[in-house]
Order: C-alpha cells, then sequence, then structure tokens
C-alpha cells in the first residue's frame, strides 16, 4: 500500500489531524451539553 517511508509517515500525519478535529468538534459540543442551564419557564 505504501511504496515509501515518506508516504506512510504522510497517511499517518493526515489522519491524526482529522481524528484530533473530529475529537475537538465532540468536546465543544460535550462542554455545552454540560454548562447549558435550562431556563426557568416565565409566569406572567
Amino acid at each position: 500500500m505504501f511504496n515509501t517511508l515518506q508516504d506512510l509517515m504522510l497517511h499517518n500525519k493526515s489522519i491524526t489531524y482529522v481524528l484530533m478535529g473530529v475529537v475537538l468538534i465532540c468536546f465543544v459540543g460535550f462542554w455545552h451539553f454540560l454548562t447549558d442551564k435550562e431556563e426557568r419557564k416565565r409566569r406572567y
């Protein structure tokens, strides 16, 4: 699949960056889930 060490390293690096992006997006969503406060219903 990979002919040279350079091809292998480039592939691994690109996969790492994609995974870091996915983890960052998931972390931000989870953080919003944890810190989200329910607003009290106003009674008029």
